[in-house]
Order: structure tokens, then C-alpha cells, then sequence
């Protein structure tokens, strides 16, 4: 087990490079976005919404690029797993996480769409250029949509929007903005290609698939933003933006973090993405809404326990099959 050690400490270093990285990245980007005089809406719709899946983006495309497309799509499908069963399983067990009726009418039926193009998408076990295209297409038109969205909600004087724009940074530097979205990027694929190249070492020893490192320590690591704005969300009494960061950042991984590496490398992709885990993706969306749906519209902490030992169910079956 000695020899573990160093890719296990690698890999903590670039999962770290990764996420300090992708926070310095949007930082520095929204300084400078709002100092050149772009709305705050467009910046807190863009810039901050895309942040906290920067690190799915980057791992995916850094896996592409080496050949590995059944880590970067386990990546996208662990992380939403993980997203639904996990954070907000925990979230719900520190508070009861209410559910807003916009957010039932609109942005979870939206998910289950996505989730259901994912599985379309992955039926022939292949993954393919055109489909990155459609993939990246909805994508902006998904972008496109919530910020018109947004701008009518801003004008009704939404309290989670004024919240969003109030995180961004004011009194930046040009020079200061510009040097912290330098780093980010330098960090983000040194970061990625770190925790890959580890994992993998890991995956071997154990004897794990790419499949399967992608959709454990890769994605649980590359949720660790959704985790910390979930929970900081519900402790401040945000339950929307806790929830909606969730759901967002599912719509994100499929349209943006799945398209990446159908683009930049189309390939045939492992037949249990589709015949395991697309199934347990879909699974734990439709019981988010079922709960959703409940007549407290709120989730929670039995039902948090539930969602959490869904997510230790399946890791466990994982880690038992690793094949």
C-alpha cells in the first residue's frame, strides 16, 4: 500500500489546483467582466453559474484529449449522481431543503429532459461529433433562455438574483483580475491532469476501470464546489439557490461537460454507462422530483437519509464490481 501514497497525494494536490484554480478563474473573470461594463445579471448568469462546473469541463476535456472518454462521460454521470443522491441528501440532512413551485414547474422537469437526451444520446453506446454539436447547441440556447429568464425576474426584484450579483467582486484592478484569471487557467489543467493521471494509477492498482475512477473519486472530487455552495446556500436559509445550484449544474455537466468530449474525441463509449449508470442518473432525478412533489414540497432529512444511502448503495456496488 506504500506505493499508493504518492499518486494519493498527488492526486488531493490536483484536486485542490483544480478547485482553488476554477474559484481564482471566476474571480478574476467577473472582475474583469464588470469593470469592461457587463451587466451583473449576464456575469451572475454566465461567469458564476458555469464556476462551480468548471472542474467537470476541464477533467473531461483533459480526459478526452488523452483517450480516456468513458472517464470524462463516468465524470459527467458519477457528478450527477452525486450532485442529486450525495449533496443534496447531505444538504437535507443538516436542514430541510424546501422546494420553490418555479423550481418544480421549470427547472426540474428541464433536468429530466437533459437526463432523458443523455440517454438518447448513449443508446448505441457511442459517442459522437455530431451529437457534441447538438450538445454544445442547447447548451447556448440554455444559456440564452435562463438569462432571459433572469432579466424578467430581476425586474420583479428577485431575492436570489440581487444575492448572486452581490457576490460578484467590485473594486478589482484590471491588473489584479487579469493576473488571477492567468493563474486559473494554468492551474485548471495542471489541476486536471494531475488528478487524472493519479486516479488512474489508483484505478489500476485496484484493479478499477476509467470507467468506474471517473464515476467515483473523479466525480465526488469535482462536486466539491456543488457541495460547499449547497450547503452555504441552505445555512443562509437560500433553499432555492441550493437546490437550483444542483439542478443547474446537472443541465451543465450533460449540454456543456458531455459535449466536450464528443467534439474532441467521438468514440464508442462503455455499454454500462447506458445499461448502469444512466439508469441510476434517472433514477435519483425522478425520486428528486417525487419528493419534490410531496405535500410538504420540501426534502427532508428522512428523506436526505434515503438519497444519501442510494449514493452509498451504488458506490459500494461500484467498488464491488470494479471491473
Amino acid at each position: 500500500m506504500t506505493e499508493l501514497l504518492m499518486p494519493t497525494l498527488l492526486l488531493i494536490v490536483g484536486l485542490s489546483l483544480l478547485v482553488w484554480g476554477a474559484d481564482k478563474l471566476v474571480f478574476g473573470s467577473a472582475a474583469l467582466a464588470r469593470n469592461y461594463g457587463i451587466s451583473p445579471l449576464v456575469i451572475g448568469m454566465t461567469i458564476l453559474a458555469m464556476g462551480s462546473s468548471a472542474p467537470e469541463m476541464m477533467v473531461s476535456a483533459a480526459a478526452a484529449l488523452d483517450g480516456k472518454t468513458d472517464t470524462a462521460v463516468g465524470n459527467v454521470i458519477g457528478s450527477n449522481i452525486a450532485n442529486i443522491a450525495l449533496i443534496l441528501g447531505i444538504t437535507a440532512l443538516i436542514k430541510p431543503l424546501a422546494i420553490s413551485s418555479a423550481i418544480i414547474r421549470r427547472e426540474l422537469p428541464l433536468m429530466l429532459m437533459v437526463t432523458l437526451l443523455a440517454g438518447g444520446i448513449m443508446f448505441n453506446n457511442y459517442l459522437g461529433f455530431y451529437e457534441g454539436l447538438l450538445l454544445i447547441g442547447l447548451f447556448a440556447c440554455f444559456i440564452i433562455a435562463m438569462l432571459y429568464i433572469s432579466k424578467n425576474e430581476q425586474q420583479n426584484g428577485d431575492i436570489l438574483l440581487e444575492e448572486q450579483e452581490s457576490e460578484i467582486p467590485e473594486g478589482v484592478a484590471n491588473g489584479k483580475a487579469l493576473f488571477w484569471v492567468v493563474v486559473g487557467l494554468i492551474l485548471l489543467p495542471v489541476g486536471a491532469n494531475m488528478l487524472i493521471d493519479n486516479a488512474v494509477v489508483i484505478a489500476k492498482y485496484f484493479g478499477m476501470s476509467e470507467l468506474v475512477i471517473g464515476l467515483t473519486i473523479i466525480a465526488l472530487g469535482t462536486s466539491l464546489p456543488e457541495l460547499a455552495a449547497s450547503v452555504a446556500g441552505v445555512l443562509k436559509g437560500e433553499d432555492d439557490m441550493a437546490a437550483g445550484n444542483i439542478i443547474g449544474s446537472n443541465v451543465f455537466n450533460i449540454l456543456a461537460v458531455m459535449g466536450i468530449p464528443a467534439l474532441i474525441n467521438p468514440s464508442e463509449i462503455s455499454p454500462d454507462l447506458m445499461g448502469r449508470d444512466f439508469y441510476v442518473m434517472l433514477g435519483v432525478s425522478i425520486l428528486l422530483l417525487i419528493m419534490a412533489l410531496g405535500k410538504s414540497r420540501s426534502i427532508n432529512r428522512i428523506e436526505g437519509g434515503i438519497l444519501v444511502t442510494c449514493f452509498c448503495v451504488y458506490q459500494g456496488y461500484l467498488f464491488l464490481n470494479m471491473g
